[in-house]
């Protein structure tokens, strides 16, 4: 007699499970790093200091710069007050995976512990979620509560689209919906998440550009080994999740898997510089990564794009101080 299927463990027990195995784990590694990743403002000064690396040139005390002919920044009582939204494509193209893991489950996995690092340092996490449509938006909250929440909404069954009729397709994703609703959405400069495997008709880039430029987005993107290279299976069946579309492929066939692989990478191509010409921060998470290096990639990212943001600033307050301390001498 065949085994019964082990049931998917419960939102409580999923969250457990990250926070002994992966959360745990961040713990020390991220302390010096917690700065690069979320970052709030305070408005109570405190003390005066030597400038150091990676601080705001926005906070240089230029009176006191030209004084004592050394950079000097305003230290203040730090107010982390920071939104994160999770603008998330949960569609029927993210729900494949051609191993045990689907793109679903790793962007799950994902969120629940980004939505816990965020929340666990009193800041607040929202999201958006997208199906065939935008179907439920999540305000901002700050308990675990709030995270298990979203964990039950990503995880709900979804209904699949509808097959299309004669002359009739049916749509596909339209990922620029998301983007436009969280336009309009999110009004206060925040910390955005874009997870989405950017399987999507087009349309998406103006408004993701749009989004980047009001606040800090990361394009989390969702992928799977099996959409750059066909296996050698033979002859199947495929069937679109989204539009129900099926085909009957030969995959035994070399010069048919040599042009898949050829057209996949011009998708793979185009994507990646649509991506990198919005402005947003991108990050890679396949469903063979483990989360914990894709979280520390993560921090990575961050930490060096705040490198780069800071040494044109650096430079330019620093000419700004010299400048100052010669008029001050004369």
């Amino acid at each position: 007699m065949s085994e019964a299927p082990l049931a998917a463990p419960s939102s409580e027990e999923l969250l457990r499970r990250l926070e002994w195995t992966v959360l745990r784990r961040l713990d020390g590694l991220l302390q010096g790093d917690y700065r690069t990743l979320l970052r709030g403002s305070g408005v109570d000064l405190a003390d005066l200091r030597e400038y150091q690396h990676h601080d705001d040139v926005r906070r240089i005390d230029w009176n006191v710069t030209a004084r004592l002919q050394q950079p000097y920044v305003r230290e203040y009582l730090e107010d982390r007050d920071l939104t994160a939204w999770f603008l998330l494509d949960l569609s029927g193209s993210v729900d494949f995976g051609s191993a045990d893991v689907t793109k679903l489950a790793v962007s799950t996995g994902f969120v629940a512990a980004l939505a816990r690092i965020v929340t666990r340092h009193g800041n607040r996490v929202g999201a958006l979620l997208y199906g065939t449509r935008v179907e439920q938006v999540l305000s901002p909250g700050a308990t675990r509560r709030h995270v298990l929440r979203l964990l039950e909404l990503m995880r709900r069954p979804r209904a699949r689209a509808a097959r299309p009729q004669a002359r009739r397709p049916a749509a596909g994703t339209r990922l620029a919906d998301l983007l436009d609703a969280a336009c309009g959405i999110v009004k206060r400069r925040s910390l955005v998440f874009v997870v989405s495997d950017f399987i999507s008709e087009p349309g998406w880039t103006a408004p993701l550009g749009r989004l980047a430029r009001r606040h800090e987005v990361v394009a989390v993107r969702l992928v799977d080994p099996a959409e750059m290279a066909l296996p050698d299976v033979g002859l199947v069946t495929v069937e679109d999740a989204e539009t129900g579309e099926q085909l009957f492929l030969d995959t035994a066939d070399p010069a048919f898997r040599a042009r898949y692989a050829q057209i996949a990478q011009a998708q793979e191509a185009g994507t990646i510089a649509a991506l990198a010409a919005s402005g947003a921060d991108i990050i890679e998470l396949s469903t063979d990564d483990d989360l914990l290096e894709a979280l520390l990639r993560l921090v990575d990212m961050r930490r060096q794009r705040a490198r780069r943001k800071a040494l044109p600033r650096v430079a330019a307050a620093l000419r700004r101080a010299r400048s100052a301390g010669a008029e001050a001498a004369a």
